[in-house]
């Protein structure tokens, strides 16, 4: 055990002092606020502006057709298919005139291909106004309709979760962001460290330094050692771009305007219910409040606590095979990926689930790749994000942990018994058929 831990030590050291990881630690929360901020940006300034020529028989269309940040329509007399172009338009909208109870098309012609979310846009709007003109003739005022259109816009849905006799405000969009985050950070993870780990082993085979450690410690010592080793290494570079995140955007919020921090206060005191706080507050504020008000109906501490485990637990499964297959290959790379075959598609067949299972935590497939170690890491965070007991039982926690715990075990173990053989065995092609044979081999 004394011999496996100095081994950790050396892995755990000479990785955390390479400059290549004291970079990326510290560069890495950089680039991901950057990332967020330069999104933003982009969302915001780079919506594509059209310019729409509506040709209208009918004479209620031009009441309905609101201009947006991205549409502004026009009604002009003089413009046509052939000089739409030449009139400044991007786009022509020729609308038919509408007959009651009559299906119609209208079409719409464009210097470039507009998209499917304006086209739908555009659709909704005219559909709104043919339902408006509907009741109209029906006999409702237009005024009527203006003052229902606005007072219907006023509800908003709020989620709560059933705890016993008390319940929580729950959000979809949170969790499904936390969810899909967690489970790519895992897939990531296993991925970047799994090949750690084998190409660590790989290395000291070629180069015959396993030779010279295996006269002091046993295949499996060094095996679990390495693996153990760079799994800390993994574990301590989160927790450092957790802290730099948390530490920056606190520093960010600093740079508001004092007026600002303290609406937010405000609103935070009186939880945003006060008519005169909710009033008196800037648009800036408002917003503020409410990502720090959605941000906080996750139950962090659960979450945290299940990423380390499934982070650790997930990592030691597929890092023990990684180690198995690095110690088979020797000089020619191709062979080792030949190897990885099998264990990186579970990885990318568990990833491509956990994209459904964020927006479908309840399904049977969710439930079975949730338990199943070979995709619970990654599937489980997308279902736990979603709150417990309210998506995720107690007992199904419980059973997928037992059973990540016992598929590591077994992981290791197997990889063990390949490891021993295949560290000292060179100018040999491996398969998976003759590493199967050294695992259950007796002896």
């Amino acid at each position: 055990m004394n011999k496996t831990w100095l081994i950790i030590q050396r892995e755990y050291t000479t990785r955390v002092k390479n400059k290549r990881f004291l970079i990326l630690t510290f560069l890495m929360p950089i680039l991901i606020v950057g990332f967020i901020a330069a999104s933003g940006y982009l969302a915001i300034s780079g919506v594509e502006q059209r310019s729409i020529a509506v040709i209208d028989p009918n004479g209620f269309i031009k009441n309905s057709l609101k201009n947006t940040n991205q549409i502004s329509f026009s009604f002009p007399n003089d413009v046509d298919t052939n000089n739409y172009k030449q009139k400044g338009f991007t786009d022509i909208l020729i609308l038919p005139e509408f007959k009651k109870n009559e299906k119609t098309d209208y079409i719409l012609r464009s210097q470039k291909s507009m998209g499917l979310m304006l086209q739908e846009s555009i659709s909704n709007k005219i559909n709104k106004a043919i339902e408006d003109q509907m009741l109209q003739d029906a006999g409702i005022k237009q005024s009527i309709l203006d003052s229902i259109h606005s007072a219907s816009n006023v509800a908003e849905l709020k989620a709560y979760e059933d705890k016993g006799k008390s319940s929580k405000e729950s959000n979809a969009g949170l969790a499904m962001g936390i969810g899909y985050a967690s489970g790519l950070l895992i897939y990531l993870t296993m991925f970047i460290y799994g090949a750690m780990v084998m190409r660590g082993v790989m290395e000291e085979k070629t180069n015959r330094i396993a030779e010279v450690i295996i006269s002091s410690v046993k295949p499996f010592e060094l095996m679990m050692g390495k693996i153990i080793g760079i799994g800390a290494v993994g574990l301590t570079q989160f927790i450092l771009w957790i802290v730099l995140i948390i530490s920056l955007t606190s520093v960010a919020m600093g740079f508001l305007p004092a007026d600002v921090q303290t609406q937010v206060a405000h609103l935070q005191q009186t939880n945003g219910q006060m008519a005169g706080g909710m009033a008196q507050a800037s648009e800036s504020a408002v917003k503020i409040y409410n990502m720090q008000h959605t941000i906080a109906t996750a139950n962090w501490p659960l979450i945290i606590g299940c990423f380390i485990f499934y982070f650790i637990g997930g990592y030691l499964f597929y890092a023990a095979l990684f180690a198995a297959v690095g110690s088979t290959v020797n000089e020619d790379p191709q062979d080792a990926q030949s190897l990885m075959f099998p264990i990186t598609m579970p990885l990318i067949f568990s990833y491509v689930i956990t994209t459904m299972v964020t927006q479908n935590p309840n399904t049977p497939i969710a439930f079975w790749a949730s338990i199943i170690p070979f995709s619970s890491p990654m599937v489980m965070m997308a279902r736990v994000a979603y709150g417990v007991p309210s998506a995720v039982s107690y007992w199904e926690l419980i059973l997928s942990m037992a059973v990540l715990v016992g598929g590591f075990i077994f992981t290791t173990w197997l990889s063990g018994r390949i490891y021993r053989t295949g560290i000292l065995l060179y100018g040999k092609k491996v398969t998976w058929k003759l590493m199967f044979k050294w695992a259950f081999k007796k002896g």
